[in-house]
């Protein structure tokens, strides 16, 4: 594929970052083991990993942008809308994590994103208030 070139045009790049998520419904699992069981009955086999960010292991569940109220909510408000989200606490990032009934999922740090981070704090905070 080839593309035309820009000269002498002006691409302006801009960061416009989420100003909110919401989470319809979170699930805490005490024990990150429980967590990954969790990650691989909901992905029914196929292939899935956790995020990790600030101590917490979470997986979650956007409601499609294919739904008027979320493409909406998303380029009116900078809004994002989670379906799900199930989380444990996981104090140490580690690359897999692996089960006794060997069940192995890959962990992505995705501490690099500032809304990722905020989420995991907002996620910790109410896990310790649970507990």
């Amino acid at each position: 594929m080839v593309y035309p070139k820009l000269e002498g045009q002006s691409v302006d790049v801009k960061y416009e970052p989420f100003r909110e998520v919401i989470i319809r419904e979170c699930i805490y699992f005490p024990r990150i083991e429980e967590l990954v069981r969790f990650a691989d009955v909901a992905a029914g086999g196929r292939p899935t990993g956790l995020n990790w960010a600030e101590g917490v292991a979470f997986i979650y569940y956007p409601i499609p942008l294919a739904t008027e109220l979320a493409a909406k909510a998303l380029i009116e408000n900078a809004r994002v809308y989670w379906a799900f989200v199930s989380y444990a606490l996981m104090p140490e990032y580690a690359p897999v994590v692996e089960t006794k009934e060997k069940i192995i999922l890959p962990v992505i740090n995705v501490s690099s994103s500032p809304f990722f981070r905020q989420v995991a704090r907002w996620l910790r905070q109410k896990a310790e208030s649970e507990t």
